[in-house]
């Protein structure tokens, strides 16, 4: 099937001083190619020069008047535009082919002509031939780098593995930390300068360990060069040439080692796996280079083996929410007044893990809202089991992640689940952490005032961990603030710590909603917070979280119905 391509007409260019000739190749041609004549190498170039010349191919007689075809093969090569036509050299003299070749040709017609459809032939495959490595020139090097692209790249790894099988060969991704947010307060231009000197320095470094570099995406690079490369060293050549160009001190560079990649797996593959190594820098703000191990690989594949397992895990209930009791510590004696539920994962075969494994896990892959729901409908079933058997309203904090707070039906999924438990919006306390009002403030707030205004109360959670500033306080519709337990942890020894609290309390105060502090595990951390004015506290000092079987006891061992 033809393509469009194959309908448009070349033209030919046939340079020879002897008209007879010029007449027998445009004969040839000429059904097929629109010919152009010149006598000799100028009235050549004097086409060539011309605003809208097309010349897709040259036949070339060496011997000429006034310029030679060696004479204008040579002009040709100097030129970038013109040195990309293929030419062919129309010779009886054996021995000039090897100084044509050193000049650019790429094939030879014998004289005289006396076939016809051999000479068709050569046109015809030495045309296609440029064009094909027009394409792939176009398509082999990034246009603002000059680095290799992605898929080239990829099978010159290959290359240089089968040239040098005995080379050990580091696979090094690299890319510019924060990137996109850098792009939307500097501008792409900005951007466009600093990725091209890193790629200039990078081509460098490659060259000098005997491999190879290309850029993969907007912002990411990859090396692929021979072990052994002083890594400290490589961070400071390329960030010192941003620095000194660009001015640019604020860039951070993140890479991802794979050391000795293994090259019985794909190019790609071996370069997922350096990718994976710098991804664990994603938070940082300075410049570093992690390495990649079995032991992150052995990671990966655990982690995609909970993914998949999370909808069986829920529908067999090895999930169990356990609670922590709260203590409202402002009167005489403490007294149980809500508690936390969190959320365990009892593993068939790996037993109890960590909520520290598969919490953030699910929360990156956007799987968390399952958990949430899960928690919801187990907690409001206990509080319903309570008020039943002990005539006890004790409400309980739930979580509800950034995921749950972009989706539209979050509110009417809580009150179905308290409906259908016979609970009142009030049963439920919602946990949003600080650092999710930072991420979209607008959404958060409209979401949390309906929310109130349904019957909820909203607690703050992680307070003084995210970025919120303190006069956004007065904005927020929430109705506790519960402190980061990394304040509680150091209340004791940090005056800086005890000041912040002091402060957040007297914030609290005069918005009037209480403070609450977790993490609570000492009698003297108790005894302070009790002092200085907290209202509500929650630890191990008290009690560790419970199974609902023995959270239960402890309600009706505290007597509070």
């Amino acid at each position: 099937m033809k393509t469009n391509l194959d309908t448009i007409q070349r033209t030919v260019m046939v340079v020879e001083d002897e008209i007879i000739n010029r007449q027998i190749l445009g004969h040839i041609l000429g059904e097929k190619y629109n010919v152009v004549y010149a006598e000799n190498g100028v009235t050549a170039l004097g086409i060539l020069g011309q605003p809208n010349a097309r010349v897709s191919l040259i036949l070339l007689d060496l011997n000429m008047p006034e310029m030679d075809g060696y004479e204008l093969m040579r002009v040709l090569r100097g030129d970038d535009a013109l040195s990309k036509i293929p030419i062919i050299v129309m010779t009886s003299e054996k021995s000039a082919e090897v100084e044509s070749l050193e000049l650019g040709a790429v094939d030879f017609i014998p004289k005289p002509y006396d076939s016809p459809k051999v000479i068709l032939a050569r046109v015809d495959r030495s045309i296609a031939l440029a064009e094909r490595s027009t394409i792939i020139n176009a398509t082999e090097r990034d246009e603002l780098t000059g680095l290799y692209t992605r898929e080239y790249f990829y099978e010159y790894c290959s290359k240089l593995d089968s040239y040098n099988p005995l080379i050990e060969r580091d696979a090094i991704a690299a890319d510019i930390n924060h990137f996109n947010l850098i792009r939307e307060l500097r501008g792409p231009e900005y951007c466009d300068r600093i990725l091209k000197e890193i790629g200039d320095a990078i081509e460098l470094i490659a060259k000098s360990y005997e491999g190879i570099a290309c850029r993969d995406g907007l912002d990411k690079f990859c090396l692929y060069i021979k072990s052994g490369c002083d890594y400290d060293e490589m961070l400071d050549k390329i960030l010192s040439g941003v620095k000194d160009e660009v001015g640019a001190d604020k860039i951070y560079l993140r890479m991802g080692v794979y050391r000795n990649a293994d090259k019985s797996i794909p190019p790609a593959i071996r370069f997922d796996r350096a990718f994976e190594a710098g991804i664990h820098m994603i938070s940082s703000y300075r410049s570093g280079y992690a390495f990649y191990d079995t032991d992150l690989r052995r990671k990966k594949m655990y982690n995609r083996k909970l993914i998949g397992e999370l909808d069986r895990a829920i529908e067999e209930k090895q999930f169990t929410v356990y609670y922590q009791p709260k203590y409202n510590i402002t009167g005489d004696k403490p007294v149980l007044c809500s508690a936390e539920a969190l959320v365990r994962w009892i593993h068939p075969e790996d037993g109890f893990l960590s909520p520290g494994v598969f919490i953030p896990l699910f929360e990156e892959h956007g799987l968390i809202d399952r958990i949430d729901r899960f928690v919801w409908r187990e907690s409001a079933k206990f509080i319903r089991h309570i008020k039943d058997k002990l005539g006890v309203s004790l409400p309980v904090s739930v979580n509800v992640s950034r995921l749950d707070i972009f989706d539209d039906n979050l509110e009417s999924e809580l009150l179905k689940i308290l409906g259908e438990a016979s609970l009142e919006a009030t049963d439920f306390l919602l946990e949003i952490t600080e650092s999710a009002y930072t991420d979209d403030t607008k959404r958060i707030i409209s979401t949390a005032s309906s929310l109130r205004q349904s019957g909820f109360r909203i607690e703050m959670d992680d307070f003084g961990s995210g970025f919120s500033s303190l006069n956004m306080l007065t904005s927020l519709p929430i109705d506790a603030l519960k402190l980061d337990m990394k304040f509680v942890r150091n209340i004791c020894t940090g005056p800086k710590d005890l000041r912040i609290v002091e402060l957040v309390r007297d914030i609290a105060r005069f918005l009037g909603f209480p403070v609450i502090a977790e993490g609570v595990e000492t009698e003297e951390q108790y005894k302070l917070l009790k002092s200085i004015g907290i209202d509500i506290i929650q630890g191990y000092y008290f009690s560790k979280p419970l199974p609902a079987e023995e959270f239960e006891k402890l309600i009706e061992a505290e007597k509070i119905y």
